[in-house]
């Protein structure tokens, strides 16, 4: 395991580039850092125009805390959100900023880029979500529930025609960005505090809807349906995050644990709870099924 030590303030979000070569991190210094997966050092540009000061890795210019990060598909724009309620498109391998947009009138809480990185999509506590082209920066969409809740978290659906938003009024809406109108609604978790975050999956050719909750479990929407297939219970106390990869889930809480879990195949799992035990050794199955992997990491 690897220490990154770099920061002068605390490291608030992550991103890794598509061929996982490159670690991004944003933190409360108002810097971003590139990291090499390898060395687990700053990551170098190669490029023979850039000067040869340590700056090279670290990329400036929020007036604010960083507080959210994605790559672009290719691994050659990184997006940053920040407190100072900009968005920043920066060119990776230049290590300069390409674009500054002003996005929201609240810190950026969310963003992501679609499938092809043609588009970027932001969202803020000022109830806003904010679909940007990102060659030019020109705001394409700009997308409002009528109770304007404060939207924590964005993503894009795989086929890139909806952009899924995450709001603290516990509920989470599938937008299509494109008629401006929202599709779905999922409800059956608790946010109306924190920001928590999820995504999309699919798991035995079935597509979902992943998502944290402030009760401590990790809930599962059918995408067509809206029904709950499944509550997992993860954390005690808030669940802030779940993201999903193939066939493994892993999620983060307010217990200070990161929690694995796998899509389990017996025939045998029929239960629709996971309730680990209080060491957090044991899975229970579940009927989706998804269970907890022997695998958790503490502060410890």
């Amino acid at each position: 395991m690897d220490t990154l030590v770099g920061h002068m303030a605390g490291v608030s979000c992550l991103a890794w580039t598509p061929d996982s070569n490159t670690l991004a991190s944003g933190s409360d210094d108002k810097a971003i850092r590139l990291w090499d997966r390898v060395t687990g050092r700053p990551k170098i540009t190669t490029r023979k125009s850039m000067s040869s000061g340590p700056g090279r890795s670290t990329l400036r210019g929020h007036h604010n805390y960083i507080h959210c990060l994605a790559f672009s598909p290719k691994g050659n724009i990184l997006a940053s959100g920040s407190y100072d309620e900009a968005v920043f498109l920066w060119d990776v391998r230049a290590r300069r900023m390409m674009r500054s947009l002003p996005a929201h009138s609240d810190p950026v809480s969310g963003i992501d880029f679609c499938r092809d990185g043609t588009l970027v999509v932001s969202c803020s506590t000022d109830g806003l979500i904010r679909v940007w082209d990102t060659s030019t920066g020109q705001c394409l969409r700009t997308l409002v529930h009528e109770d304007n809740p404060a939207v924590t978290n964005v993503c894009f659906s795989p086929n890139g025609r909806f952009v899924l938003a995450f709001s603290l009024d516990s509920s989470i809406r599938l937008w299509d960005y494109v008629a401006g109108t929202v599709k779905k609604t999922y409800q059956g978790h608790r946010n109306d505090k924190f920001a928590v975050g999820g995504c999309f999956a699919v798991l035995d050719g079935r597509p979902l809807v992943v998502s944290a909750s402030e009760e401590g479990d990790i809930v599962l929407w059918d995408v067509n349906s809206k029904v709950v297939l499944q509550r997992v219970r993860g954390h005690e106390g808030v669940c802030f995050w779940v993201d999903v990869h193939g066939e493994t889930m892993a999620s983060a809480g307010h217990d200070n644990t990161v929690r694995v879990y796998r899509h389990a195949t017996d025939a045998g799992c029929t239960n629709s709870v996971v309730d680990p035990d209080k060491s957090g050794k044991e899975g229970v199955r579940s009927g989706l099924p998804i269970r907890q992997e022997d695998v958790e990491a503490g502060d410890g």
